[in-house]
């Protein structure tokens, strides 16, 4: 049975308070006060063409997650008056990111974006919350003086939206180069998780997002890491609690 993610992950989330890499967590706590970054088992790295592809690029705000690499999470790029950022697990967020919009096929066609700060919930730091399973990544990339969300587009974030919703879900399969993409119909599992069957995300599709509408209403996480079959995805429901992240994060 896979997970959507290395149950390994869940340990280093729970000790997210022991060392760190300098990322800015949202409240001001910084990420040398927050985090254990754990090894991920993960595939011989595939090389990461930056060049654009021969055919015009299309605005993706899906990509992969990168480090050491490899990608090994999912993230979108989420709108901001900034246009700098970017939603995934909270359970993904690990030292070195970089976020490749777009990848497919060992093709960057927007670039590499370094991960330069982290925020995630208070519950999550403090006891890996999988009710609070979502994090938003600042990014830049040196020497670009456009914005992430200017080239890629962006979803809209989506709260309180209710359980019930037909969805495209988007994530990287850990061993592909290429993602995957489902539509399912959302139900209500636990009081603040929602799931979907969705066949073939497995390892490596945390933090995929469930776009409806072009708002993203949850991404791969919560409940077992995301599920721990790669026909059922779980993810926290988008309340108050991410509201008030997202407003933390963009002011």
């Amino acid at each position: 049975m896979a997970i959507k993610f290395p149950r390994t992950a869940l340990t280093a989330a729970a000790t997210l308070l022991v060392m760190g890499t300098g990322l800015v967590l949202g409240t001001g706590t910084t990420a040398d006060d927050a985090y254990a970054a754990g090894a991920v088992t993960t595939p011989a790295p595939t090389p990461v063409t930056l060049a654009a592809p021969p055919a015009p690029k299309a605005a993706s705000p899906v990509g992969a997650l990168f480090a050491n690499g490899s990608h090994f999470c999912t993230a979108s790029v989420v709108h901001s008056g900034a246009g700098d950022l970017v939603l995934t697990a909270a359970h993904c967020v690990r030292d070195g990111m970089t976020f490749a919009p777009g990848y497919h096929d060992g093709v960057a066609p927007f670039g590499m974006w370094p991960v330069t700060s982290v925020s995630v919930a208070d519950g999550w730091r403090s006891s890996a919350d999988p009710d609070l399973d979502f994090a938003f990544l600042t990014v830049r990339q040196a020497g670009n003086a456009n914005s992430l969300e200017s080239l890629t587009g962006a979803n809209v974030l989506g709260t309180d939206r209710g359980f019930d919703h037909r969805i495209t879900l988007t994530g990287y399969p850990d061993t592909t180069d290429s993602p995957v993409v489902c539509e399912g119909t959302t139900t209500r599992s636990d009081t603040y998780q929602m799931r979907v069957a969705c066949p073939g995300f497995p390892d490596g599709t945390s933090g995929g997002p469930w776009v409806t509408d072009g708002a993203v209403i949850g991404v791969i996480g919560g409940y077992q890491l995301g599920g721990d079959t790669p026909d059922v995805s779980y993810s926290a429901y988008f309340d108050d609690d991410i509201a008030k992240l997202y407003a933390s994060v963009t002011g």
